[in-house]
């Protein structure tokens, strides 16, 4: 039976490194190389770290919970910080700072996620970036805190790696602990019956992972591997390379860094953090189709974004939710498409929501209006002013703008049409008539009236 672990990499969305008061800004657009830096995180002699970065710490520990991990807490498991050895250009100090090795207490243990256990959750620091083409190094990233999140072997395809994957990486995005721009990276660890495992390394992409679990999964069965292997992914080829043979646990020299303090989490803190955690994505999945009867198709748009789902759960407290659901996942969300924004950058306050959806409901606003109301909160929402922007509803009045719209020279070919049995040019006087009444005439007696005067 095959089996698939990972070993998947992190930033943590912190304002500075884990060591040092330099600004976590690695992908910072057009930063230019080595600008975010000092002795500490560019391992100058003589320089020593700061105290660990709190932030971090805490983010590591939301990740943890969120993965329904045991958090080690002092003092039957204080945090002890160790030095990972190994010679590589982009490491200055010649060793990595981390709480993970032969014998360290991770920060999170024994969790478990969609049926996949979780082996640990740690901390530590990434190293600079390095081109071995050119032999240059740029230090900016060289300190900023990594997650990594170790999974036990206990996938089965390529598939489900994938899928797992995707609502991992949802979940993360409930909490804002991961940077999103940077993305993950994965190390994929596969073995079959009889041969040894192989580690791919530093995989960023989830339709490349597939592929490469899928090529390599066939390669095992054609190659037994005798020996651990560190391979690479080609892309271009769709072929895994062999990099090195793989280093055990005792080739990294692991030993507590003697600079670096001890970290005692307590329960009571951990608790502070995991009381403000949200639900997960599957939680709020799970009461949107059973508990208020919404289609899982739409659900799943509503739960793919934390503000948008926290927005809509608001929302639904004081509006039907059947009335809100095409509001919030289509008039909404494609006011925010057209104007290339997020949710997370435009305040809308559920209150005024309610309002429009409200004025709505009691035919005290026409959609069209409603909707141009709604657009105009591309910057933020506003209460609810509907005075000049009633519905008008009396026969009357829209029997007036209708003969008025009938007699209007722009319109008489399409009048003349509809006579000859055109019966489609009729949409076109409806947004005549929608138009004369600034969208405010009722559609359907707009409609009777307009069907009975062409008569």
């Amino acid at each position: 039976m095959v089996k698939i672990g990972l070993e998947i990499h992190g930033y943590l969305t912190t304002k500075e490194k884990l060591f040092c008061d330099c600004k976590n800004a690695h992908k910072e657009k057009d930063a230019k190389p080595n600008t975010f830096i000092c002795p500490i995180c560019c391992g100058q002699p003589g320089s020593k770290p700061m105290l660990p970065n709190e932030e971090a710490i805490k983010k590591l520990i939301q990740i943890g919970l969120m993965l329904n991990c045991k958090i080690n807490t002092a003092p039957e498991t204080p945090l002890i910080w160790w030095r990972k050895h190994y010679n590589w250009p982009d490491l200055p100090k010649g060793y990595q700072n981390t709480i993970s090795g032969t014998y360290a207490n991770p920060v999170g243990v024994k969790g478990n996620f969609l049926g996949i256990g979780i082996t640990e959750v740690h901390l530590e620091e990434d190293p600079a970036a390095w081109d071995p083409e050119t032999g240059q190094i740029d230090y900016n990233r060289s300190g900023a805190p990594l997650v990594e999140i170790v999974t036990e072997p206990e996938f089965k395809t390529s598939e489900q790696v994938e899928q797992w994957l995707k609502e991992m990486i949802l979940t993360m995005s409930y909490i804002k602990a991961l940077d999103s721009d940077a993305g993950i990276k994965a190390d994929v660890n596969i073995s079959i019956p009889g041969g040894e495992r192989v580690e791919i390394k530093n995989m960023n992409s989830l339709e490349q992972i597939k592929k490469a679990i899928e090529h390599e999964i066939e390669r095992q069965k054609k190659e037994p591997v005798k020996e651990r292997q560190t391979r690479q992914w080609n892309p271009d080829k769709q072929q895994t390379i062999l990099m090195r043979t793989k280093e055990s646990h005792a080739d990294y020299r692991f030993i507590k860094d003697p600079d670096l303090p001890v970290i005692k989490l307590t329960k009571s803190e951990v608790e502070q953090i995991k009381k403000v955690l949200p639900e997960s994505p599957m939680v709020k999945l799970d009461k949107l189709i059973k508990k208020h009867k919404i289609e899982e198709y739409y659900s799943k748009i509503l739960t793919s974004d934390i503000e948008l789902i926290e927005l809509f759960e608001k929302i639904i407290e004081k509006a039907p939710a059947k009335l809100a659901v095409p509001w919030v996942t289509i008039e909404l969300l494609g006011m925010l498409n057209y104007n290339k924004k997020t949710l997370a950058e435009v305040k809308i306050h559920p209150e005024h929501f309610i309002q429009l959806l409200k004025a709505i409901e009691d035919k005290k606003l026409t959609e069209l209006k409603a909707k141009d109301i709604l657009r105009s909160w591309k910057i933020h929402s506003k209460p609810l002013e509907t005075k000049g922007e009633t519905m008008i509803s009396d026969k009357g009045e829209i029997e007036k703008i209708v003969e008025r719209v009938l007699k209007e020279k722009q319109n008489e070919k399409a009048v003349a049409d509809y006579k000859s049995g055109n019966s489609q040019v009729l949409n076109f006087l409806i947004g005549a008539v929608m138009k004369a009444s600034n969208k405010r005439a009722d559609f359907q007696t707009a409609k009777k009236l307009l069907e009975k005067e062409l008569k």
